[in-house]
């Protein structure tokens, strides 16, 4: 009995180590694999995981390493310390042309190297290399200049460097011939420097991998970097010296990113298949007023319930869309994402056509959402602001003369020259909107001359001051003018106060941006900009009145009855009452926002369920959420990046009315179909030169299927990480940043 015990016990104690031998083998198996491919250690290159088995038994028996050089055999207790012992201490004997990392390969000579060690590497000292047996010289005028030598006397260190008698030297055109002939010593050495010295020699598996990287890289970069840079020599230079062949531009428009984008298609319509259903994000039909430039390409994200963004497609717009076209795109858009069953797209959020396509949509099908982007929103009342607050046309008008006197008067202009020891410089010509802005379309121009106005200030008192811009006034009513606008306390109040609103509503719009608000947080959006305006209000002393109608017929042209009804369904926004229940927020809502909700309700839920759902939606009124799940709900976290504190679980809203409110079955479908829902509209951003590249596209059908395909999958890319910046405005942000550390 003690016999079969025991050896039970060694059985079982050698399948544990073949179990161990086996994984051990397998997970060196598993780097290897990841290093080849570009993400791992150098030395598993040369480096081979063997498993030894029992030739009795033919069982494992031990794991090893082999150099894949010498065929050596190794522990593979500690790859690292064998690869340092064997490959780089020399132990090897076939160890020499191993890929050395960049930081370790041999500087480039440079011109003032070889110049300064000339003497040196003189063929006189007697060198035997293969790679000397040339003198290379550079006999041009500006070279031989330089160095202090003549055309002939660098010709006869030639001659005498290549072993011939310069007095039995016969060339057919003469003394012109020396010139020539060291030209053609030239190219003769920089041949045979280019054979003796070859780059690092990698694998086909690794230059795979790094092609595979570099693709990535660049479809991934949307024409930060051109299809000519991949030809550009430096490139090229770069690719051999780490032991890479030269690419071609056709590579990346052929079938490596055909491959590209149908890996990133299959990818992304998985995603939207196994969703129940998804808001269509719509971007790029209107134009943005705050920037210069106008989108060519129209976006297409799809929003899924999980907060996953997924991009569709791109379609070039080439210019004024009219609303009948947008409602056709976005008809065919929805059919071919949902076939027959277009039930599963929810709603629609754009930057345009509220009130008409998106607006026909929502008619068409009853269970729609269609929402006007709030971003696009914001900057829609600034514009508004310009057109309709006199102090913004006042204080535009008195810029523009300012601006247009200092830009158009050298000699006034040359004032400014007087005061750099005061710390302030006119860097150039304050900037002015052309002749031909249209202000209540476009106030970015105007901004900018703020700006500047702004930044000139101090300087622009004092030149007002000087004697001899005094003297300017007496020939120039204007300049006067403008020099008593300048010393007008009052006209540095309103441009201050002009410029603090436009900062206001920046911060806010870049806010949206960067958060990217749910429906349910519309209202309180418009709340914070309300109270926002009314301090800027009571600061510069601005009547209220004006500026709040301004804002509430902004506000009634972006309200959607989704806006009441997804703030009360949402529990992230239940208040604790005095009885310890948290109840929905309808007490922050107007009477006309609370008969949206109903009206809402009545319309998204089957007809026969529009009973049910009132009732449930009174009895959350009533009784609302278990404050557990309330409070777990509203957990909030600092944000490691802004530090600021944010839901912990953004999901958790939706989750808990498909788990824990189970009863509410009519009043159910219609909040997890609202709470998920996006209120902007802005997503994946191409760089100003692809677009660009695009529009010259336009009438090639090849050419616009190969962009289409580029934007697909750097914007596949993009919303993988969730990064819905642009790289030209980050580089911008770091050089302005680098640049006031430098000042």
């Amino acid at each position: 009995m003690a016999d079969v015990n025991v050896n039970s016990v060694l059985t079982s104690s050698e399948d544990m180590v073949e179990k161990a031998l086996s994984k051990r083998y397998e997970g060196l198996v598993a780097v290897r694999t990841k290093a080849i491919k570009g993400k791992g250690a150098w030395y598993w290159a040369h480096l081979e995981p063997i498993l030894i088995q029992n030739p009795e038994t033919n069982l494992p028996k031990a794991v090893k390493l082999k150099c894949t050089l010498c065929d050596a055999a190794f522990s593979a207790s500690n790859p690292s310390r064998t690869a340092t012992e064997h490959l780089k201490r020399g132990t090897c004997p076939n160890f020499g042309s191993v890929l050395r990392p960049i930081s370790q390969l041999p500087p480039l000579a440079s011109p003032t190297s070889q110049n300064n060690h000339r003497k040196r590497s003189s063929p006189l000292t007697g060198t035997s290399s293969n790679s000397q047996q040339f003198g290379v010289v550079n006999t041009s005028p500006r070279f031989c200049g330089e160095m202090g030598y003549s055309p002939l006397q660098t010709a006869q260190a030639i001659v005498t460097h290549t072993g011939l008698n310069q007095q039995h030297l016969m060339l057919s055109g003469g003394k012109e011939d020396l010139d020539a002939l060291a030209m053609l010593e030239d190219s003769v050495k920089r041949l045979k420097s280019l054979k003796g010295s070859p780059g690092p020699s990698l694998c086909k598996d690794q230059v795979d991998s790094a092609f595979n990287l570099l693709a990535d890289w660049f479809y991934e970069s949307c024409g930060t970097v051109t299809l000519s840079s991949l030809e550009h020599p430096k490139f090229k230079a770069f690719l051999n010296q780490v032991g890479l062949p030269e690419v071609s531009r056709k590579d990346f428009v052929g079938e490596k990113l055909d491959s590209k984008f149908e890996e990133a298609r299959v990818e992304s319509e998985a995603r939207i298949h196994d969703a129940a259903f998804f808001q269509v994000s719509s971007d790029g039909w209107g134009r943005d007023i705050c920037k210069y430039g106008e989108d060519t390409v129209i976006k297409f994200i799809i929003n899924l319930p999980n907060g996953t963004n997924v991009f569709h497609k791109a379609v070039y717009k080439g210019g004024v869309v009219p609303s009948e076209y947008a409602e056709e795109v976005l008809r065919e858009t929805i059919k071919g994402l949902c076939g027959n069953v277009v039930q599963r797209c929810v709603g629609i959020v754009g930057d345009k056509y509220k009130g008409k396509a998106l607006r026909n949509l929502e008619l068409q099908n009853h269970w729609m959402v269609n929402l006007s982007c709030q971003l696009h929103g914001f900057i829609s009342l600034l514009k508004d602001f310009g057109r309709e607050l006199p102090l913004f046309k006042i204080v535009t008008d008195n810029c523009l003369k300012i601006a247009n006197l200092f830009n158009s008067k050298s000699q006034i202009r040359n004032h400014f020259r007087k005061f750099r020891s005061h710390g302030v410089e006119l860097a150039g010509l304050i900037r002015v909107p052309s002749a031909d802005c249209n202000f209540s379309k476009n106030y970015g121009p105007v901004i900018a001359m703020l700006e500047d106005i702004l930044s000139y200030a101090r300087i622009l008192q004092l030149i007002v001051l000087d004697d001899s811009y005094k003297v300017s006034c007496i020939e120039d009513p204007v300049a006067k003018e403008v020099a008593e606008m300048i010393q007008d306390v009052g006209f540095w109040n309103n441009v201050e106060a002009v410029h603090s609103l436009v900062k206001l509503i920046k911060e806010m719009t870049d806010d949206i941006e960067v958060e990217r608000p749910l429906v349910g947080q519309c209202l309180l959006l418009w709340e914070e900009l309300r109270a926002k305006v009314k301090d800027w209000c009571a600061k510069f002393s601005i009547a209220e009145g004006p500026i709040e109608k301004i804002i509430d017929t902004r506000f009634k042209k972006n309200y959607h009855p989704a806006w009441s009804a997804a703030f009360v369904l949402d529990p992230l926004y239940l208040a604790r009452d005095a009885s310890g229940k948290y109840l929905p927020p309808f007490k922050r809502l107007t009477h006309d926002q609370e008969k949206d909700i109903d009206k809402l309700i009545t319309r998204l839920v089957p007809r026969e369920e529009v009973p049910t759902a009132l009732m449930e939606l009174m009895k959350w009124r009533s009784e609302g959420l278990d404050p557990l799940y309330a409070q777990a709900v509203q957990v909030k976290q600092r944000d490691p990046v802004t530090g600021r504190m944010k839901i912990a679980n953004p999901q958790s809203s939706r989750l808990v009315w498909e788990t824990c409110l189970k009863e509410f079955k009519s009043l159910g479908k219609v909040a997890v179909r609202l709470l998920f829902l996006q209120a902007t509209s802005c997503g994946f951003k191409c760089n100003w030169s692809f677009m660009r590249w695009v529009s010259l596209q336009g009438q090639s059908r090849v050419g616009m299927d190969r962009a289409q395909r580029m934007i697909f999958i750097a914007a596949h890319a993009k919303l993988e990480k969730r990064d819905f910046s642009s790289d030209e405005e980050k580089d911008a942000e770091m050089l302005t940043t680098a640049n006031d550390k430098l000042l």
